[in-house]
């Protein structure tokens, strides 16, 4: 027994020591392979003494360790003297104390965002280790390092840093790069990480804190449609500092649209983020994150405490079939597991006790989570990198598909409403990639009586049918309107956006790929009429009018092309409509004189003068009652004009004030069965099948749209049925005794809608009786029951009055009996 102590003290002591000499060979190993590196790397973070920037700290640091990043890591911390006087985490990560810029000496402005740029300063101008390096990687705090970040693997030259891609600072296309910098076509829209070589650090860093405070205090151009800006609070002009510093000194960014993600973000196939950035809320399933909610949040030196956990993995796997949206919401997981990992070794190290047992912590403990969280690489070869020169993407990825998203814009009508229902049809049925959004533009009195939240995938908008100077009416300006509002409250992560109109009846999918869209080349369809572009109008109103093209209707365009060009698409339409000296139909092509295809040459100009050039494509959309050129080709109907077969036709006009979407069962006039066409003649035959395929598609869709909504399915009385009958007898007979009078066109026009007006009643009678007799029917049969009720209760309550009655009348003579005797 004596002989087995030594064992177990030894074996005692090597499980007391082993996490401690598991972590020194790391360290070990750590050193190794930075003896290895060709060159000296040195990683920086800027911070400020408050909570909230203490637990970014601690997940940051601790996913920097994990990942194996190499070489040192300093946090700037930002402080006044009062705030380093009062501040508890100086032990939290290797520190550089920085003067506080929170608060401008100068100017005093507080923009603590500043406090970036600052601290890079400070410390390259007062540090050892800025002597003593060849790269520098520049990351935030609200950052999760997956893998190693080393500059020279990721692409990075001298004079040529790497970064990611911040696609919303539309500053550097229009006038803000041009008043900030004398090289506005240097300017790239970049942030997140950035990694570059020593020597352009110290180049850039004092522009970049210099053009910081000037863009800052350049109010004047703080608007969300120069900034990009959602708040237009100027809050982003630190970025812009970067973007005007580095193209102020030459730098030429190589992006990497691949590096970062945002959680919540779905990463693109076969590519392996290796930094993801925290700075939106984002959530999975019914569990959310958001940084801001934690702003004034001690947790890091609240013992044992952590962020509450997300679901786990096999809950993930349950939860999304998709395996790519699952791999989004696996990265999102294994973001707040990681910092919440670090929470708990950082309470650990500073004395907390040992936490109770629980499933969360046991799995932050697992071999399961090891392996799910181990150092992630980023994939490197060209086919999976995106190179952007002067913010455009020269060539698209190989081996994928870009993102897609599709718009409509609609308002809050009842006319839109089931045009709404049948593109939302149409969509589903087509494949189409993507997801769908419709633009509903809306006044707040509309909104407050609109029934049709439900329709489709929503994005409201301010409704500017009206002018808010002007008082001009010009429904049409909601589209350009629409579209930027989108982009500007909105983060998408699409490539590609494609816009519809809701007049549209979608018979397969419109994809970048199929129809040769490209940066710098939307693809559309002809729009022949548009004759400005070969006349005075074009010249009045683009500076480029050999570049504009008779488009529209179908429009595939990539994200960088439309963020630059939707405020010009807008501006340009205003124009156009003001200039009513140029309404005539003989230069505008409007058959109507009036302006109303504005919206149309505000697009066709804006897009010449940024030179787009369109890939025009005939077969891609059809006006149903027009001869297709290929039936098979054709992915659009555009119902936008009148189109007949025989004696049937159908103009969405002659609806515009039925309420089709809340009259159940309601529907269009059933057009001709195709078996009833016999034209020998191939083109015409074509015609008219695509003309009835496109009627019954909308009848379909209304169809289904009253399933869904439970329309009730009883046969009305007789009664009914006669008294409506009279009804149209009578409306049939208004309408034939109408006489022409002055304006037979209008009077003839009026009556119609009239009439629609009073069938759309009748047919909303129809269908409802059976429904509301059958509710008075309920209410009857209830009335009846507790009637019944109410007498049963009545009758028991009587009879047992006269009962117990009777029995005290009977006992009371026994009663004076027995006391007598």
């Amino acid at each position: 027994m004596r002989a087995l102590i030594p064992t177990f003290f030894f074996l005692f002591l090597h499980l007391l020591l082993s996490p401690l000499t598991t972590t020194a060979q790391e360290a070990g190993n750590q050193r190794q392979r930075e003896d290895k590196l060709p060159w000296r790397m040195h990683t920086l973070f800027s911070v400020e003494c408050q909570d909230y920037f203490d637990w970014q700290t601690v997940g940051l640091v601790h996913s920097l360790r994990k990942a194996n990043h190499p070489g040192p890591v300093t946090r700037l911390l930002s402080c006044t003297e009062d705030e380093l006087s009062r501040y508890r985490g100086m032990n939290l990560a290797p520190t550089m104390v920085v003067p506080s810029m929170s608060r401008h000496p100068r100017t005093g402005d507080w923009y603590p965002a500043i406090n970036k740029p600052a601290g890079v300063v400070h410390w390259l101008e007062n540090s050892q280790d800025a002597d003593n390096v060849d790269w520098v990687v520049i990351l935030d705090a609200d950052m999760i390092v997956r893998g190693p970040l080393i500059p020279w693997e990721l692409g990075a030259e001298k004079g040529k840093p790497v970064a990611a891609y911040y696609g919303y600072l539309k500053g550097c296309d229009n006038i803000l790069a041009k008043l900030h910098t004398t090289h506005p076509e240097w300017c790239d829209k970049v942030g997140g990480i950035l990694t570059m070589h020593i020597n352009d650090l110290r180049a850039l860093a004092p522009l970049w804190l210099s053009k910081t405070e000037e863009v800052r205090e350049d109010r004047a151009h703080w608007s969300t449609n120069i900034t990009g800006d959602i708040y237009g609070m100027g809050w982003i002009s630190e970025m812009y500092g970067y973007s005007f510093g580095a193209a102020e000194v030459g730098l030429h960014h190589k992006i990497n649209d691949d590096i970062m993600i945002y959680p919540g973000y779905i990463p693109r196939p076969a590519v392996e983020p290796v930094l993801m950035h925290y700075g939106l809320p984002f959530k999975v399933g019914n569990w959310s994150f958001s940084k801001l909610e934690h702003h004034e949040d001690g947790i890091v030196y609240d013992c044992n405490r952590l962020f509450p956990p997300p679901p786990f993995p096999r809950e993930v796997e349950m939860l999304e079939p998709d395996p790519n949206i699952r791999r989004s919401l696996f990265i999102s997981i294994e973001c707040i597991n990681t910092l919440n990992e670090g929470l708990h070794l950082h309470h650990l190290s500073a004395g907390c006790p040992r936490p109770r047992w629980s499933k969360y912590l046991s799995f932050l403990k697992s071999n399961r989570f090891k392996e799910l969280t181990k150092p992630k690489y980023l994939n490197q070869p060209a086919s999976y990198t995106t190179i952007i020169n002067k913010n455009r993407i020269v060539g698209e990825l190989q081996g994928r598909k870009p993102k897609i998203h599709t718009l409509f814009s609609t308002e809050c009508s009842t006319y839109f409403d089931w045009q709404t229902v049948g593109f939302m049809h149409s969509f589903r049925l087509s494949g189409q990639p993507g997801g769908v959004t419709r633009l509903l533009s809306c006044t707040d009195e509309d909104l407050k009586m609109y029934k049709g939240h439900d329709l489709a995938p929503t994005h409201y908008v301010p409704s500017m049918t009206q002018h808010p100077l002007t008082g001009d009416l010009y429904p049409a300006i909601n589209k350009p309107a629409a579209v930027l509002h989108w982009l500007n409250h909105v983060k998408t992560d699409a490539e590609y956006i494609v816009i519809l109109d809701a007049d549209m009846i979608m018979r397969g999918p419109i994809t970048p790929w199929e129809y040769g869209a490209r940066p710098g080349h939307p693809v559309s369809a002809p729009y022949e009429y548009l004759i400005g572009c070969d006349n005075v109008l074009a010249e009045i109103h683009t500076r480029n009018p050999s570049f504009c093209e008779k488009v529209g209707g179908v429009i595939i365009m990539h994200i960088d092309d439309l963020k630059r060009f939707a405020m010009l698409w807008f501006h340009k339409s205003l124009e156009v409509r003001a200039d009513k000296e140029h309404y005539a139909t003989n230069i505008t092509g409007d058959i109507y004189a009036s302006g109303w295809i504005s919206e149309m040459y505000g697009y066709s100009f804006a897009a010449a003068e940024l030179k787009l050039r369109h890939v025009i494509r005939r077969d891609i959309m059809l006006y149903p009652g027009y001869v297709p050129e290929s039936a098979s080709s054709i992915r659009v109907f555009h119902y936008g004009l009148r189109f007949s077969v025989g004696n049937w036709s159908f103009d969405k006009a002659d609806w515009r004030y039925i309420d089709m979407v809340n009259t159940c069962w309601a529907k269009f006039p059933e057009p001709p069965e195709a078996s009833s066409i016999t034209t020998g003649d191939p083109d015409e035959r074509a015609r008219d099948l695509l003309s009835i395929e496109c009627a019954k598609t909308l009848n379909t869709a209304l169809n289904l749209h009253h399933q869904r909504r439970r329309c009730p399915t009883e046969d009305v009385t007789e009664e009914k049925k006669l008294k409506d009958k009279v009804q149209v007898d009578t409306v049939l007979s208004h309408l034939n005794s109408s006489t022409g009078g002055d304006s037979p066109g209008e009077r003839k026009l009026e009556d119609k809608l009239q009439v629609d007006t009073m069938l759309s009643d009748i047919n909303f009678s129809l269908n409802t009786s059976a429904f509301h007799r059958s509710e008075a029917e309920t209410r009857s049969n209830m009335r009846w029951m507790v009637a019944l009720w109410g007498i049963f209760v009545f009758l028991f309550c009587a009879t047992s009055f006269v009962l117990s009655g009777r029995k005290r009348a009977g006992l009371k003579p026994r009663s004076s009996r027995n006391k007598i005797r």
